[in-house]
């Protein structure tokens, strides 16, 4: 078929037209160098490492392209990847080659500074830790927090396997008991003190504080003192002094009708020969009230054989 060099004549000028205009377009516009700080997007981590520390978020990239388009470049319009599919654990460096750099068509990828990055890995383990609730403010004057419940009172985490082994409790936003006379209760969400460590699922816990009058203090004097557990053909010969005066704390209701024998002061004599000791004086244990104070700390007892 013979050659017709004006057939398709339209489109053939409509072509150089268009070429004339990008060389024209291309010719007029600078060809520059910018410097631009972008960030490092870590891909294909595997699924039992973590990355721990500060890694490097962001490289410096040196670009060359013509002015008009680098002038425009926005953020997020390039960005270095780091592809850690073959990543060990450890303390490991990878390089940031030009091509591992997306950037517009057009601007070409120079330099990217620095060229290698340290990089620590870790393998990821999971653990169930309690969570502690976080307490604000003060209750009405007269009242004090009692018992603390947290339910469900534990979460499970993951992260790094050296911070996760640390890591002793997780920790819920602050519950404000500021002015309260009654029970408190909300529902909060839990956190982690160490940014590295994580929840395996986000979790919100209620929190009930109990409050309850603020125990008072009664001093009663004259509390006798008696022994306890002393050997057969033994006797106590003397103790001084018979008495102690006790400090004790409790409601308010409770102590106001409390009468002096509720409290059992007493030495242990068990396993003592005869002599003479400075025993330590000690309580039973009472649900109603607590021993903050007591003197003298100590008796003196005299064991003697029985005749």
């Amino acid at each position: 078929m013979a050659y017709h060099p004006f057939r398709h004549f339209g489109l053939k000028v409509v072509a150089l037209a268009l070429a004339t205009l990008l060389w024209l377009t291309v010719a007029g516009e600078h060809v520059v160098e910018r410097i631009i700080r972008a960030p490092v997007e870590f891909r294909n981590i595997p699924g039992e490492l973590e990355v721990v520390g500060d890694p490097p978020s962001s490289v410096d990239i040196r670009l060359r392209g013509g002015s008009d388009l680098l002038s425009h470049l926005d953020t997020g319009d390039v960005f270095a990847v780091l592809d850690l599919g073959h990543a060990r654990a450890g303390s490991r460096i990878f390089h940031i080659r030009n091509e591992d750099v997306r950037s517009p068509y057009g601007a070409e990828v120079t330099q990217v500074v620095p060229g290698t990055v340290a990089i620590e890995l870790e393998k990821s383990a999971s653990r169930t830790v309690p969570v502690v609730a976080q307490i604000e403010g003060e209750t009405a004057p007269g009242f004090a927090i009692g018992q603390i419940t947290v339910e469900p009172s534990t979460v499970s985490i993951v992260g790094p396997e050296s911070r996760v082994r640390k890591l002793a409790n997780a920790t819920t936003e602050p519950v404000d008991v500021s002015a309260r006379r009654e029970n408190v209760r909300d529902v909060v969400a839990v956190g982690l003190l160490d940014s590295a460590v994580r929840l395996v699922e986000p979790q919100n816990v209620t929190v009930i504080i109990e409050v309850l009058p603020a125990p008072i203090a009664r001093e009663l004097k004259g509390i006798p003192v008696r022994h306890r557990n002393l050997k057969s053909r033994l006797r106590v010969s003397q103790m001084s002094p018979r008495a102690v005066t006790v400090t004790i704390q409790g409601r308010r209701d409770v102590l106001a009708t409390l009468e002096p024998p509720a409290v059992q002061a007493f030495v242990d004599l068990a396993g003592l020969e005869a002599g003479r000791y400075n025993l330590r004086v000690q309580f039973d244990p009472s649900e109603q009230f607590g021993i903050s104070e007591f003197s003298p700390a100590e008796i003196a007892v005299t064991i003697r054989p029985l005749k």
